[in-house]
Protein backbone atom coordinates (compact mmCIF):
# COMPACT_ATOMS: atom_id res chain seq x y z
CA UNK A 1 0.00 0.00 0.00
CA UNK A 2 2.90 2.33 0.65
CA UNK A 3 3.54 3.22 -3.17
CA UNK A 4 -0.73 3.79 -4.32
CA UNK A 5 -0.21 7.40 -3.39
CA UNK A 6 2.73 7.41 -5.53
CA UNK A 7 1.07 6.11 -8.71
CA UNK A 8 -1.89 8.30 -8.41
CA UNK A 9 -0.02 11.66 -8.34
CA UNK A 10 2.48 10.32 -10.63
CA UNK A 11 2.34 7.33 -12.23
CA UNK A 12 -1.51 7.70 -13.40
CA UNK A 13 -2.21 10.69 -15.02
CA UNK A 14 1.04 12.25 -16.67
CA UNK A 15 -0.61 14.86 -18.96
CA UNK A 16 1.72 17.05 -19.97
CA UNK A 17 4.84 15.07 -19.96
CA UNK A 18 5.81 15.24 -24.02
CA UNK A 19 8.45 18.16 -23.99
CA UNK A 20 7.43 20.16 -27.46
CA UNK A 21 4.22 19.93 -29.51
CA UNK A 22 2.43 20.09 -32.80
CA UNK A 23 -0.05 22.58 -33.57
CA UNK A 24 -3.50 21.90 -31.50
CA UNK A 25 -6.69 21.50 -32.59
CA UNK A 26 -8.89 22.64 -29.82
CA UNK A 27 -12.94 22.60 -29.97
CA UNK A 28 -14.17 25.87 -29.04
CA UNK A 29 -17.00 24.30 -27.09
CA UNK A 30 -14.36 22.24 -25.09
CA UNK A 31 -12.52 24.82 -24.52
CA UNK A 32 -15.42 26.71 -23.16
CA UNK A 33 -16.43 23.96 -20.70
CA UNK A 34 -13.12 22.90 -19.53
CA UNK A 35 -12.35 27.24 -18.74
CA UNK A 36 -15.46 27.15 -16.63
CA UNK A 37 -14.65 24.40 -14.80
CA UNK A 38 -11.04 25.46 -13.85
CA UNK A 39 -12.62 29.48 -13.04
CA UNK A 40 -15.23 27.38 -10.69
CA UNK A 41 -12.62 25.36 -8.85
CA UNK A 42 -10.40 28.52 -8.25
CA UNK A 43 -13.19 30.75 -6.88
CA UNK A 44 -13.79 27.98 -3.93
CA UNK A 45 -11.76 28.82 -0.87
CA UNK A 46 -11.66 24.83 -0.29
CA UNK A 47 -12.97 21.69 -2.03
CA UNK A 48 -13.92 18.22 -0.71
CA UNK A 49 -15.43 14.91 -2.71
CA UNK A 50 -14.93 11.19 -2.64
CA UNK A 51 -13.80 9.03 -5.27
CA UNK A 52 -13.06 5.99 -6.77
CA UNK A 53 -9.48 5.05 -8.14
CA UNK A 54 -9.96 2.05 -10.83
CA UNK A 55 -6.80 0.05 -12.83
CA UNK A 56 -6.74 -2.34 -15.38
CA UNK A 57 -5.95 -2.97 -19.53
CA UNK A 58 -7.72 -3.06 -22.59
CA UNK A 59 -10.26 -0.57 -20.95
CA UNK A 60 -11.66 -2.77 -18.61
CA UNK A 61 -11.40 -1.64 -14.81
CA UNK A 62 -10.53 -4.67 -12.46
CA UNK A 63 -9.69 -3.01 -9.58
CA UNK A 64 -10.61 -0.21 -7.34
CA UNK A 65 -9.81 1.95 -4.54
CA UNK A 66 -12.24 4.45 -2.67
CA UNK A 67 -10.59 7.74 -1.31
CA UNK A 68 -11.34 11.27 -0.50
CA UNK A 69 -9.33 14.60 -1.47
CA UNK A 70 -9.30 18.07 0.45
CA UNK A 71 -8.05 21.12 -1.41
CA UNK A 72 -7.45 24.76 -0.66
CA UNK A 73 -5.63 27.05 -2.86
CA UNK A 74 -2.69 24.99 -3.45
CA UNK A 75 -2.70 22.61 -0.66
CA UNK A 76 -4.45 19.65 -0.39
CA UNK A 77 -4.76 15.79 1.83
CA UNK A 78 -5.52 12.76 0.22
CA UNK A 79 -6.66 9.53 1.83
CA UNK A 80 -7.05 6.15 0.50
CA UNK A 81 -7.13 2.44 1.92
CA UNK A 82 -5.07 3.82 5.17
CA UNK A 83 -2.53 6.22 3.63
CA UNK A 84 -2.40 9.74 4.03
CA UNK A 85 -0.91 12.56 1.37
CA UNK A 86 -0.34 15.93 2.83
CA UNK A 87 0.79 18.88 0.52
CA UNK A 88 1.51 21.80 2.13
CA UNK A 89 2.11 24.26 -0.57
CA UNK A 90 6.02 23.91 -0.26
CA UNK A 91 6.69 19.86 0.99
CA UNK A 92 4.23 16.56 -0.09
CA UNK A 93 4.28 14.26 2.47
CA UNK A 94 3.29 10.53 1.98
CA UNK A 95 2.32 8.70 5.45
CA UNK A 96 1.57 5.17 5.59
CA UNK A 97 0.00 3.73 8.69
CA UNK A 98 0.60 0.26 8.00
CA UNK A 99 4.24 0.33 7.18
CA UNK A 100 4.58 3.46 9.96
CA UNK A 101 6.98 5.24 7.55
CA UNK A 102 6.50 8.80 6.59
CA UNK A 103 8.42 9.90 3.27
CA UNK A 104 9.26 13.66 2.60
CA UNK A 105 9.50 15.49 -0.53
CA UNK A 106 9.63 18.82 -3.24
CA UNK A 107 7.84 18.48 -6.03
CA UNK A 108 9.56 18.04 -8.73
CA UNK A 109 8.62 19.96 -12.45
CA UNK A 110 7.50 16.59 -14.39
CA UNK A 111 5.36 15.45 -11.15
CA UNK A 112 1.71 15.86 -10.95
CA UNK A 113 -0.38 16.97 -7.99
CA UNK A 114 -3.22 15.33 -7.37
CA UNK A 115 -6.02 18.13 -8.01
CA UNK A 116 -8.96 18.42 -10.45
CA UNK A 117 -7.30 21.55 -11.75
CA UNK A 118 -4.64 19.41 -13.55
CA UNK A 119 -6.68 17.73 -16.02
CA UNK A 120 -9.14 21.20 -16.74
CA UNK A 121 -5.66 23.03 -17.37
CA UNK A 122 -3.55 20.66 -19.05
CA UNK A 123 -5.55 20.35 -22.42
CA UNK A 124 -3.45 23.84 -23.25
CA UNK A 125 -0.05 21.77 -23.21
CA UNK A 126 -0.02 19.74 -26.20
CA UNK A 127 -3.40 18.21 -26.67
CA UNK A 128 -6.07 18.25 -29.59
CA UNK A 129 -9.40 19.10 -27.66
CA UNK A 130 -12.75 17.75 -29.28
CA UNK A 131 -16.16 17.75 -27.52
CA UNK A 132 -18.08 14.44 -27.93
CA UNK A 133 -21.70 15.55 -26.73
CA UNK A 134 -23.80 14.39 -24.25
CA UNK A 135 -23.86 11.35 -21.50
CA UNK A 136 -24.84 10.49 -18.48
CA UNK A 137 -22.18 9.00 -16.38
CA UNK A 138 -23.17 7.25 -12.83
CA UNK A 139 -26.67 8.70 -13.05
CA UNK A 140 -25.29 12.09 -14.37
CA UNK A 141 -25.38 14.03 -17.30
CA UNK A 142 -22.40 15.22 -18.23
CA UNK A 143 -20.74 16.64 -21.20
CA UNK A 144 -17.48 14.36 -23.15
CA UNK A 145 -14.81 15.58 -23.83
CA UNK A 146 -11.49 13.67 -25.09
CA UNK A 147 -8.40 14.55 -25.20
CA UNK A 148 -5.53 13.33 -27.59
CA UNK A 149 -1.89 14.12 -27.16
CA UNK A 150 -0.31 15.61 -30.56
CA UNK A 151 2.99 13.88 -29.18
CA UNK A 152 4.12 10.25 -28.19
CA UNK A 153 3.99 10.50 -24.29
CA UNK A 154 2.54 7.21 -23.45
CA UNK A 155 -1.22 8.12 -23.65
CA UNK A 156 -3.49 7.42 -26.58
CA UNK A 157 -6.38 9.78 -25.15
CA UNK A 158 -7.99 11.47 -21.67
CA UNK A 159 -11.80 11.28 -21.13
CA UNK A 160 -13.34 14.00 -19.03
CA UNK A 161 -16.62 14.07 -18.45
CA UNK A 162 -17.82 17.16 -16.86
CA UNK A 163 -21.28 17.98 -15.25
CA UNK A 164 -21.80 20.98 -16.96
CA UNK A 165 -24.61 22.79 -14.37
CA UNK A 166 -22.19 22.62 -11.67
CA UNK A 167 -18.95 23.34 -13.42
CA UNK A 168 -17.76 19.91 -11.94
CA UNK A 169 -15.67 17.21 -13.10
CA UNK A 170 -17.62 13.81 -12.56
CA UNK A 171 -15.08 11.41 -13.95
CA UNK A 172 -11.70 11.29 -15.49
CA UNK A 173 -10.36 8.08 -18.03
CA UNK A 174 -6.67 7.51 -19.09
CA UNK A 175 -5.84 5.09 -21.33
CA UNK A 176 -2.22 4.44 -22.26
CA UNK A 177 -0.29 3.13 -25.09
CA UNK A 178 1.07 0.04 -23.25
CA UNK A 179 -2.88 -1.14 -23.02
CA UNK A 180 -3.87 0.38 -19.58
CA UNK A 181 -6.60 1.94 -18.17
CA UNK A 182 -6.74 3.78 -15.25
CA UNK A 183 -10.09 6.05 -13.99
CA UNK A 184 -10.98 8.34 -11.32
CA UNK A 185 -14.81 8.49 -10.45
CA UNK A 186 -15.54 11.57 -7.93
CA UNK A 187 -19.00 12.38 -6.31
CA UNK A 188 -20.24 13.86 -3.54
CA UNK A 189 -18.90 17.44 -3.63
CA UNK A 190 -18.51 19.86 -0.64
CA UNK A 191 -17.65 23.47 -0.88
CA UNK A 192 -16.48 26.34 1.22
CA UNK A 193 -16.58 24.26 4.12
CA UNK A 194 -14.73 25.13 8.14
CA UNK A 195 -11.70 23.49 8.04
CA UNK A 196 -9.10 23.32 10.86
CA UNK A 197 -6.35 25.01 10.76
CA UNK A 198 -4.00 21.79 10.88
CA UNK A 199 -5.74 19.84 7.86
CA UNK A 200 -2.79 21.21 5.63
CA UNK A 201 -0.13 21.00 7.74
CA UNK A 202 2.13 18.05 9.01
CA UNK A 203 3.09 17.67 12.50
CA UNK A 204 5.41 15.19 13.44
CA UNK A 205 5.05 14.66 16.64
CA UNK A 206 1.90 13.16 15.83
CA UNK A 207 4.17 10.68 13.87
CA UNK A 208 7.20 9.72 17.34
CA UNK A 209 7.23 6.05 16.08
CA UNK A 210 7.20 6.38 12.32
CA UNK A 211 10.77 6.09 10.35
CA UNK A 212 10.04 9.68 8.91
CA UNK A 213 12.65 10.07 5.51
CA UNK A 214 13.21 13.37 3.74
CA UNK A 215 14.48 13.12 0.10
Amino acid sequence: MKNILKKITVGVFVLGTAATFSAQKIDAKAKSILDAVSSNYKAKNNVYFKFVYGTGHNKKVTKTEPGVFYSAQDKYKLKIMGTEQIFDGNKVYNISGEDQEVTVAKPTPDSQIFSPLNYVEEYKKGYNVKYLGKITVNGVKTDHIKLIPTKNNGIKEVNLFVNDAKKQLVKLEQFSTDNSVSVIAISDYKENQTLSNSMFSFDKNQYKNYLITEL
